[in-house]
């Protein structure tokens, strides 16, 4: 039975100062608590020694822990046959067990084990120093770009295997964090079971499907797979590690939310008289790469699930905290629950934060969301030409993959993010042709290891990746920041032109010129609500401009301005900037999403950037900080119903699109109206529609011309409604009191808020400075003459108060 180890005390020390002041024994003052896992950092502020670095401009106050050699210590109790098992160190770390040291540790993405036999049996002093990241990596070479490289250079993350956005990233602070942040065990030794695949071979008739085992050592090892009811319908045995084959009957096949169930078999294997119980699922996954023959020259990047080819609705997933060790399983759930709650049916987890913890793969298990997985690499050249560091990658990528291989989410491995791509445009930029540093880990080390350990899992060496070069819009995966950054598109092999910010060569009417098969990265940035910026920034920060405020906005240049002014035009004060960004993010992102859903086969991916944040800022996140939906994770969850009708407008002539995901055909008839503002219709047109399964059509095309007055509506039984603006939001001719009306009806626990409008009211929004509440829909258009009926609830429970809920639209700005 394993121990784990979880109170502890830590103190820090000038480097090489602990030693000598009886740290191993954790000796002397000024010792705090703190708990593993857990984070340095926080243990810090629950102490009062350190000022939340979230909280107004107390980041760089924080500056100083980097620098410190840090102890934590901990009395334990150990018998002479057990081990010592650490989960996660972070980063270069000595362990003592009762002043002797027993090892050393050098990568927070590994495990450490210490054999402690013919240790005396009783309590010692268990003491790990946390030595500061620049002291291990100071004078080592370092590979750099001519991009980045000042960032890079002062942090040299990319010599040490630790969570790369620690140092900062255009969305996160400063912040790399040290300590114990995955659990601490004391377990016997003897045969025990380290990892195991699972993976499905076929799933015609009875499914066929093996189970990988990895034992410490040879022992007989039993195998049996449970049902979702519980029920046995499978048995295995063997001796030591290897394969044992097993067919499953009537399987319960695992599917993305959208197009099934996730039903989840138990595999329990039992060795030395102890089971262990994984969770499973029974399902096939392939990346389809077939030439595209309605495109010629071009191919497929679509994910087969099951034998379908799926549409990747979803979006990039980044730490849900700079405290990495310290983030509650209840944040995991709400925010694995809210994606799939915006039909999303993909995450990947980026190359630049950390393989997530176990409960997060199990989340994505049990919702039906698959996981695109990078590796840790991110934005920066690697030096794959260091035998030491080679060997520890290697290391980390093993067991990364024994750990998370049997999950049904999982969906792909992926190289890294953006190396081969940054590498591409620095090229494109200099009009070199220039090695990539830490190539032979994406094309050799990786893929070696995956041909062991994961064959049936696809790999992609990077993203953006394939085609003919880095963000070829002819094959792979496309990284689209021509929208906010103003990057060049890549429609064959060579970038055309160059960067451009202005609001013309920045605006998200761009994305219509993306004709890539599968976009994994594509965003723009939105404030967080303004009452999460009231909760951590200071009152007087709170002003438009002020140095607080820009501390929360990490990327470089202005860029939130150039976005806005064709749009909603320029805020004057912060809560403009709020709603002006919110409502851009949300038109933007609509018109992506509608975009690449068209495209339909030729486009198979359209993954956000991002889910979550880690801190509370400004970012491209549909989710803040404190929990709070933006507009844009809305306006996402429309665009990524299963079923939606979107219009496409090109010159004065408009179309009617209904994409059908589903795995059923469409038939059914749908109402298109041009509508006056003031209220009214000018005309409508009744047509009936069939759209085959898992297809995209047009059905209808007229005239749209430009007016200020007008909307173009259309409605129908078979999906949510839709409308098409037919000039800018800042030039609408929107009534200043749209006579929105506003009735309350208590539901238990819950409020059910009915919202009308006698004219048309534009982003209806519904806010508290309660950051638990949750609206079953919020930041909508209502016609003259609609209602929408909104519930809500508060996350983790309690009474929703209708007095802590407001009710505003965008006309009041007209």
């Amino acid at each position: 039975m394993s121990k784990f180890v979880s109170a502890w005390r830590i103190r820090d020390f000038a480097p090489g100062e602990g030693v000598p002041a009886g740290a191993m024994a954790g000796e002397g003052e000024g010792w705090i608590p703190a708990s593993a896992p857990g984070d340095s950092y926080r243990a810090l502020i629950e102490a009062g020694r350190l000022a939340d670095p979230y909280v107004g401009r107390n980041e760089a106050e924080a500056a100083w822990v980097r620098d410190r050699e840090w102890w934590w210590h901990a009395r334990v109790e150990v018998g002479a046959d057990d081990e010592l098992v650490f989960d996660g160190l972070d980063t270069f770390a000595d362990i003592h067990l009762g002043g002797v040291l027993l090892g050393s540790a050098d990568n927070m993405f590994r495990s450490w084990r210490f054999d402690l036999s013919g240790r005396a049996p009783g309590t010692h002093d268990l003491a790990i120093c946390f030595h500061p990241t620049a002291l291990k990596v100071a004078g080592a070479p370092l590979p750099v770009w001519p991009v980045f490289t000042d960032r890079i250079s002062r942090s040299r993350r990319t010599l040490m295997r630790k969570a790369q956005f620690g140092w900062g990233w255009d969305w996160g602070p400063d912040l790399p964090t040290i300590g114990i942040w995955k659990p601490v065990r004391i377990e016997p030794r003897g045969a025990t079971l380290r990892s195991l695949n699972f993976t499905t071979h076929a799933i015609a008739g009875a499914a066929e499907v093996s189970i990988d085992l990895v034992l410490s050592e040879p022992a007989d090892i039993a195998v049996e797979l449970l049902d979702p009811q519980g029920v046995s319908v499978a048995r295995a045995a063997r001796h030591g590690s290897g394969r044992v084959a097993m067919a499953v009957p009537d399987p319960q096949l695992w599917w993305t939310a959208d197009l099934g169930a996730q039903p989840l078999y138990t595999l329990v294997a039992s060795i030395g008289g102890r089971t262990i119980r994984h969770r499973v699922g029974i399902r096939t996954i392939a990346i389809d790469q077939s030439p595209d023959p309605d495109e010629p020259g071009t191919s497929f990047f679509r994910f087969v699930l099951n034998g379908v080819p799926i549409f990747a609705r979803g979006a990039n997933w980044v730490p849900a905290s700079s405290f990495v060790g310290a983030i509650p399983d209840a944040t995991y759930r709400d925010l694995l629950e809210r994606a799939a709650g915006a039909n999303m049916n993909m995450i990947r987890v980026w190359g630049g934060g950390i393989y997530e913890h176990d409960i997060f793969y199990a989340e994505c298990d049990r919702l039906g969301l698959l996981v695109w997985q990078d590796f840790m690499f991110a934005c920066a050249p690697y030096p794959d030409d260091d035998p030491v560091f080679v060997e520890n990658v290697r290391a980390e990528v093993s067991e990364q993959v024994s750990r998370l291989r049997h999950h049904a989410c999982l969906a792909l491995w992926c190289g890294n993010n953006e190396n081969q791509g940054i590498q591409f445009f620095a090229d494109h930029a200099t009009g070199t042709a220039t090695p990539l540093a830490g190539l032979k880990f994406y094309d050799e080390l990786i893929p070696g290891i995956l041909a062991d350990l994961d064959s049936a899992t696809p790999y992609w060496p990077g993203s953006p990746w394939g085609g003919p070069s880095p963000n070829s819009m002819r094959g792979g995966d496309v990284h689209n920041w021509t929208v906010w950054h103003g990057i060049p598109l890549v429609p064959d092999t060579e970038a055309v032109g160059g960067n451009d910010s202005s609001p013309e060569g920045v605006a998200f009417t761009r994305y219509a010129e993306d004709m890539a098969r599968f976009v994994s990265e594509f965003g723009i940035q939105g404030a967080p609500d303004i009452g999460t910026l009231a909760r951590w920034m200071a009152p007087g920060d709170l002003v438009l401009g002020s140095q607080g405020f820009l501390e929360r906005i990490k990327d470089v240049a202005d860029k939130a301005s150039a976005m806005m002014v064709p749009v909603t035009g320029l805020p004057a004060t912060l809560r403009d900037y709020v709603d002006f960004t919110m409502l851009t993010q949300a038109e933007g992102l609509k018109f992506g999403i509608e975009h690449y859903r068209r495209r339909k086969p030729h486009c198979s991916g359209a993954l956000i950037w991002q889910h979550n944040d880690c801190w509370p800022c400004v970012s491209w996140s549909l989710i803040d900080h404190d929990g709070v939906a933006k507009s844009a994770w809305y306006a996402t969850r429309r665009a990524f119903a299963p079923v939606l009708a979107s219009f496409r407008r090109e010159g004065d002539m408009a179309e009617l699109w209904i994409t059908n995901d589903t795995l059923a055909p469409l038939c059914d008839s749908a109402t298109i109206q041009l509508a006056s503002l003031e209220g009214g219709a000018e005309w409508t047109e009744r047509l009936a529609f069939e759209v085959p399964a898992n297809a995209s059509r047009r059905i209808w095309r007229g005239t749209a011309r430009d007016a200020a007055d007008r909307v173009l509506l259309v409605r129908s039984a078979a999906f949510a409604p839709n409308r098409l603006l037919l000039a800018a939001v800042k030039d609408l001719a929107l009534a200043r009191d749209p006579g929105l009306r506003v009735d309350h009806v208590r539901a238990g626990a819950a409020l059910r808020v009915t919202l009308s409008a006698e004219r048309y009211a534009l982003a209806v929004q519904l806010r508290s400075e309660d950051p638990e509440l949750r609206f079953s829909d919020n930041h909508f258009d209502l016609a003259g003459g609609e209602q929408c009926v909104v519930t809500v609830t508060r996350n983790g429970g309690g009474e929703v108060r209708r007095e802590a809920i407001e009710a505003t639209s965008w006309n009041g700005r007209a």
